[in-house]
């Protein structure tokens, strides 16, 4: 699959003020976190004897995909967009200590967690805390499964500021057939403002409810 990045014209990008002022800032990113019901999904992954991770993740990439802002990045002094970005996710080993587990991002549910399924598998069986240098593509994903957690504060590269989104999810409560999960999103404010990070709300929301047609490939 060929990928593509192309870059923004700061002459004529509207955002151009938005993004000088922000990145003055000595912390320029923000994190909004809510919850969001994960039943359907949880109940179509088990259905299938599948893995709730794996079509999580699908859910949340396909909908960051979505929002051109959640693709755009920061290289030296300008700004590029991908057409496509992919997940790095920390997958827990049998040490109790997490490793990096990058997998190739398919629009194809079907194929994405098969392939999300193996990547996590491997990731366990030889685990590494190496990112790829100069990527990136990426979006970084982590689950903190053993806390339902209100707000989330992640560690960010400063100098010079790290562009690559961050998202997380806690564990999900039983109220009635709702399952409320918490999920966070972190990004660089210069690029992403709250009205994208509500389209990506949003895209997640529209894609559990969706799941009994996409898990089998039809959609």
């Amino acid at each position: 699959m060929h990928e593509e990045v192309r870059r923004i014209d700061s002459d004529t990008w509207p955002r151009r003020r938005h993004f000088e002022l922000f990145s003055g800032f000595a912390y320029p990113y923000f994190n909004l976190c809510a919850d969001v019901d994960v039943g359907p999904l949880v109940r179509a992954a088990k259905a299938r004897r599948s893995s709730v991770s794996a079509h999580l993740v699908y859910a949340l990439v396909r909908s960051a995909n979505a929002v051109p802002e959640l693709r755009q990045r920061i290289r030296g002094d300008h700004v590029v967009e991908h057409d496509v970005v992919h997940p790095s996710m920390t997958v827990i080993g049998s040490d109790e200590l997490f490793s990096f587990c990058s997998i190739t991002y398919d629009e194809d549910a079907q194929t994405f967690v098969r392939v999300a399924i193996e990547a996590m598998d491997a990731a366990r069986e030889a685990p590494s805390i190496e990112d790829e240098p100069g990527r990136d593509d990426l979006l970084f994903l982590t689950a903190i499964p053993w806390v339902s957690f209100t707000s989330l504060v992640h560690p960010a590269p400063l100098d010079p500021p790290d562009s690559i989104p961050r998202i997380a999810w806690g564990r999900f409560r039983m109220e009635g057939e709702r399952m409320p999960m918490p999920l966070s999103l972190h990004a660089h404010h210069g690029l992403v403002d709250g009205l994208h990070a509500g389209r990506f709300f949003e895209g997640v929301r529209a894609w559990i409810e969706s799941v009994e047609q996409w898990a089998d490939g039809r959609a």
